[in-house]
Parts: structure tokens; C-alpha cells; sequence
């Protein structure tokens, strides 16, 4: 337990870093925000591009892994949809539903690929792309289904995206992209070309730092604390129910060691911000899903080294 809380410990301070440099005002407004717009764009796909087109993944079960990571969001998502009837009388209205689900259901995974090479080193790499193709896909294909099904009254015709539009920007999305060409150039034994696999090894150092802050200046713990019912329920179903889901999956498909606890780390993520942009671009309660993003990061400080000692 020591050694899991000293691996995790500089992911949360790094997070809790960004978070006060934020509210302290040290860099403009702008700064985060192109910080983030980096990351997500160049230096965490140069991370993975490289580090997954010359990782050595004989002998893990890939297959098995995205079989049961996907499963488990199916079944979570699918119970919920089931109890949306009940959750109506409860008071929880269509945008709150929404967001409700997408909240327990959608990783960060900034922070899960920070967790996993904290914890595995770089081996941890080709798990977090396996787990990040395997959902990131279908977790923005049911969150959009469910906006336009339950929130679409909230959002206007002009800014709610249509059907089509529910699996093409997780397609385009470059860290999947970087996940499937990485994992192309490992499989064909190409590598990487002399000097740009260099330059993109450099830059993606920079990935987990400056990611990490991201997620940490764009937490809003008032919202957590404005909306504490529902946001408390819905880490629950993300933090814990989730990473049970997982569990279960993993003994049906037969994932063991490594596989499992990478899977079942990564169902304990908290949720990503993302998460918020599409609850307020599509109609759904942004308020309440802001609130949730904030609760389940700093709850995952205390909830992911028990999911590690669950995964063993």
C-alpha cells in the first residue's frame, strides 16, 4: 500500500498544483487553455505514438483486455438506461440524466495515463492505448446518444450535433489516432523514422506535467459542493460500481495480472473534463457535470490505490 500511495502521490500533486497556480491567477487565462489545447493534440499523442510503436507487448492479453473494459461500460450504461424511469420520480430530470451517465461511465485519461506509467513504467503505455480504443469510442458514442435522446429539448437545433456526429469526432480524436498508428508501426515492425521519432520522444516528456496541471486549474469544487446529491451518487457509480463492473468482466473474459489491473485502474478513473464541454454544447446539466469532474478527481485520490489493491 506504502509503495502504491508514493507512485500516485505525484499525479495528485501535480493535479493539486495546477489547480492553485489556477486559483492564484500566477498565468493568464489563456494559458490553460492553450496548455490544454497542446497536450491534447501533440504532446500526448507523441507520448503514446512512440512509446506504443516500440513497446514490447508479447504475451498480454489485448483482445481479452478492450473485451471486457468495453463489456463493463455496456452493462453500466445499460443498467442506468434501465433505471431511468425511477431516477425520473427521484426528481432527475433528462439533462441531468445525461449527464448522470456520462459521468459514470467516461475516463480521464490524462490522468490514467499518468496512473498506469506511474505504476507500471513504460509498460504501462501500450495497456492505457488498449484501454483508451477500446472506450474512449464508445463512451462518446453513448454520451451523445444520450444527450440527444434525453437532453436534446435543452439544446437547440443549431448547436446539437446530429446522429452522425456521435462516433466521428471520437474517430478523429488524435490520441485514439495515435493509439492505432503506434500500435500499426509496432505490428509491422517499422518503428520510428530517424529524427522525428526523436523529436516526438522529446516532446511527449512534457505530456504527463503539463496535462496533469490541466486537469488540476480546470477543476470547479464550487460546483461540487452546489449540486453535493447528485454529484456524490454519480462518483459513486464511477468510482466504485464501475471498477466492480470491471472486475466481473475481467474473470469472464479471463483477464489476469497485468490486463486486469490496468483494466480495473482505468474503469476507477475520474471522469474526464470533456465530460463538461459536451453537457454544455448538447443540453445537459454542465453545472451538475462540473461538479462531478471536480468530486471524482479529488475523491480518486483516496478511491484509486484501493482499486490498484483490488486489481492486485
Amino acid at each position: 500500500m506504502a509503495g502504491t500511495l508514493s507512485s500516485l502521490a505525484p499525479v495528485f500533486a501535480l493535479i493539486a498544483l495546477g489547480y492553485l497556480l489556477k486559483a492564484r491567477a500566477v498565468f493568464g487565462a489563456g494559458f490553460w487553455d492553450g496548455a490544454e489545447r497542446l497536450t491534447f493534440y501533440f504532446l500526448f499523442p507523441a507520448l503514446l505514438l512512440v512509446s506504443i510503436g516500440g513497446a514490447d507487448v508479447k504475451g498480454l492479453a489485448m483482445l481479452p483486455m478492450a473485451a471486457a473494459l468495453a463489456a463493463a461500460t455496456l452493462i453500466v450504461a445499460g443498467a442506468l438506461m434501465g433505471l431511468r424511469p425511477r431516477l425520473a420520480g427521484l426528481g432527475v430530470d433528462g439533462p441531468g440524466f445525461a449527464s448522470l451517465l456520462q459521468g459514470a461511465i467516461r475516463p480521464n485519461t490524462y490522468v490514467g495515463i499518468a496512473v498506469l506509467v506511474a505504476l507500471y513504467g513504460k509498460a504501462g503505455l501500450p495497456l492505457a492505448a488498449v484501454a483508451i480504443v477500446a472506450v474512449i469510442p464508445l463512451v462518446n458514442f453513448i454520451g451523445i446518444v444520450a444527450h440527444l435522446r434525453w437532453a436534446r429539448p435543452a439544446a437547440t437545433t443549431a448547436t446539437a450535433p446530429g446522429w452522425g456526429e456521435a462516433v466521428v469526432p471520437a474517430l478523429k480524436n488524435p490520441i485514439i489516432v495515435a493509439c492505432l498508428l503506434g500500435a500499426a508501426l509496432n505490428l509491422l515492425g517499422i518503428g520510428m523514422p530517424p529524427v522525428i521519432g526523436p523529436t516526438l520522444e522529446i516532446a511527449g516528456r512534457a505530456a504527463l506535467p503539463l496535462g496533469l496541471m490541466a486537469v488540476g486549474a480546470g477543476l470547479e469544487l464550487k460546483a461540487a459542493r452546489d449540486a453535493r446529491a447528485a454529484v456524490a451518487g454519480t462518483a459513486i457509480l464511477k468510482l466504485v460500481v464501475m471498477p466492480i463492473a470491471v472486475v466481473v468482466a475481467c474473470w469472464v473474459f479471463g483477464v489476469e495480472g497485468v490486463t486486469r489491473g490496468a483494466s480495473v485502474i482505468f474503469a476507477a478513473l475520474p471522469v474526464s473534463a470533456t465530460a463538461y464541454v459536451v453537457s454544455t454544447q448538447m443540453g445537459g446539466d454542465s453545472r451538475l457535470m462540473a461538479g462531478v469532474v471536480a468530486a471524482t478527481t479529488v475523491a480518486a485520490a483516496v478511491t484509486l490505490p484501493l482499486a490498484v489493491m483490488v486489481a492486485g
